[in-house]
């Protein structure tokens, strides 16, 4: 398992959250303490498709692009990452409430982003729901558009 201090090679170097906190590959081990943090921070949807199982299928086509941030044992951050083939997305950014705006969030995002590059992928997406204005500031404020030329349609067989 990769586990990064944030020591690393290329743009990856640049990620500098605390000292303290370390980035590492998400695993089934942490599910429950993942499950959690989303299930507890506003702007984060919880549901069917972020089971334990589907999560362990998203992974097994996504290895390593999904990643946590602890705070010694403590979780912190988590983020899913994944691609496919052209376009790496991430879903599902979390921060805990008590380590918030301390560079954690970008970290992650950073460390997933170095992780696409390292696969060939240069264009990425994030979806944030219409109304979470913070979530919406915060992608803008590391200089993510948001989008205005797509409209997300789905549709689920549940």
């Amino acid at each position: 398992m990769n586990e990064m201090q944030f020591v690393s090679e290329g743009a990856a170097a640049e990620v500098s959250p605390p000292a303290h906190i370390t980035i590492r590959e998400m695993t089934l081990d942490d599910y429950d303490e993942v499950a959690g943090l989303w299930q507890n921070t506003p702007g984060v949807y919880f549901g069917e498709a972020d089971s334990r199982e589907n999560l362990q299928k998203y992974w097994a086509r996504n290895p390593g692009l999904s990643l946590v941030a602890r705070d010694g044992k403590q979780l912190v951050g988590a983020v899913i990452g994944g691609h496919d083939g052209r376009r790496g997305t991430l879903h599902h950014l979390a921060i805990a409430a008590s380590h918030q705006r301390r560079g954690i969030g970008k970290a992650l995002i950073d460390c997933c982003l170095q992780k696409f590059r390292e696969q060939g992928i240069n264009r990425f997406s994030v979806m944030v729901y219409s109304d979470n204005e913070d979530g919406k500031n915060f992608w803008k404020s590391l200089d993510w558009e948001e989008g205005t030329r797509v409209a997300v349609m789905w549709k689920s067989d549940d």
